[in-house]
C-alpha cells in the first residue's frame, strides 16, 4: 500500500526545505498527496515567561515584536511553497481523493509546532521532518520527538541537502525489537520498489533474543522483497556509528530504523543509536517507535 498522504512541517529554514524536497521525491514514486504544515507561534503563549518587572506596556511591546517576526517568517515561507508549487506544476488540493500524480496543500495555524504536529500527523501516512540544523535547536528536536512518539506514524528524517536518489539502495537496521519490526512495516511501500535491500542485524548484549536476520528476510520474501546482503555486526562498542558507516560503504540511499528502542530519557541525555544517527546521518532515515 503507498503513502497517498505526507505531512511536511514547514517554517522556510534550510532543513524543511530539503524536507520538502525529500517528500516530493518521495511522493512522485507513491502518488502521494503533500500537506505543507506551517505553525506560527502564538507570542501571548510567552507572557507567563516573562515574569515580574515587565510593565503592560513592555510586554506589549514585545508581543508586537515577536507577532511581527512570525508574521514575516510565515509570508517567506508561504512564498517559497508557492514557488515550489509552480515550479512542480502540481496541482493545490485540500482533501482526497486528489488527481493522479502529486498534489499539494498549504495549511497554517497558530499554536506550539510540536503538539500541532503530533495531532496532525495522526491523520497521515507519514511524516516527512528535516534533521535539526543544531544540536540544541530545542525546539526542532521537540517537533521531531512529538513526530516519533506522539503520531503513531513513521518519520522521515532528511538530510541538510535534497538526495541524489531516495529508495533504491536501502538498508535495514534490525535487533528484532517492536520499534524496528514496525519500521520494517512502514517501509514497505518503499522496500517493494527498491533495486536493493541490505540487512544489518546488530547483536549486542541489549538486543531481543530473536534478533536473526535471516528470519526478517523470509518475512520480506513474501512481499517480494529479497534481501541482497545480510551483515552481522556483533557487540560493537557503538553501533551507530557503524550502522552509518555500513550505509556508507555500501552507498544506501536510505536507512530503516526502529527509533528510541530503549530508554527515550537514557537516550536524549546520554546519547544512544537513534540520537547519534539523528546528528549524523547524511541520508534519509525512516523511523518508527
Amino acid at each position: 500500500m503507498a503513502y497517498k498522504s505526507i505531512l511536511v512541517p514547514f517554517d522556510d529554514s534550510a532543513a524543511s526545505r530539503a524536507a520538502l524536497d525529500t517528500a516530493y521525491m518521495v511522493a512522485a514514486q507513491q502518488g502521494s498527496h503533500i500537506e505543507i504544515f506551517h505553525v506560527r507561534a502564538d507570542s501571548k503563549e510567552s507572557i507567563p515567561l516573562l515574569g515580574e518587572g515587565f510593565s503592560g506596556a513592555m510586554i506589549e511591546e514585545m508581543i508586537e515584536a515577536a507577532d511581527q517576526e512570525s508574521g514575516e517568517r510565515s509570508t517567506r515561507a508561504k512564498h517559497y511553497f508557492e514557488e515550489f508549487r509552480k515550479a512542480n506544476d502540481l496541482a493545490e488540493v485540500q482533501s482526497g481523493p486528489g488527481p493522479d500524480g502529486v498534489s499539494i496543500w498549504w495549511r497554517e495555524e497558530i499554536g506550539r509546532e510540536d503538539q500541532l504536529v503530533a495531532l496532525r500527523g495522526r491523520r497521515t501516512d507519514i511524516v516527512v521532518v528535516g534533521r535539526p540544523a543544531e544540536a540544541m535547536d530545542q525546539s526542532a528536536f521537540m517537533t521531531l520527538h512529538a513526530a516519533i512518539f506522539e503520531t503513531a506514524r513513521p518519520v522521515l528524517l532528511t538530510p541538510s541537502e535534497k538526495p541524489a536518489t531516495i529508495g533504491r539502495n536501502i538498508a535495514i537496521a534490525w535487533n528484532g525489537s517492536m520499534q524496528a519490526a514496525r519500521a520494517v512495516s512502514s517501509a514497505l511501500p518503499l522496500l517493494t520498489g527498491a533495486d536493493n535491500v541490505h540487512l544489518a542485524a546488530f547483536d549486542t548484549e541489549r538486543s531481543e533474543m530473536r534478533f536473526r536476520g535471516h528470519e526478517l528476510g523470509e518475512h520480506l520474501r513474501w512481499h517480494g522483497v529479497e534481501t541482497q546482503k545480510v551483515e552481522t555486526i556483533t557487540k560493537s562498542t557503538d553501533v551507530g556509528a557503524a550502522l552509518l558507516e555500513m550505509c556508507a560503504a555500501n552507498d544506501i540511499d536510505l536507512l530503516v530504523m526502529g527509533a528510541y528502542t530503549h530508554s527515550r530519557l537514557m537516550q536524549i541525555v546520554f546519547g544512544g543509536v537513534t540520537r547519534h544517527v539523528i546528528d549524523n546521518a547524511k541520508i534519509p532515515v525512516l523511523m518508527s517507535h
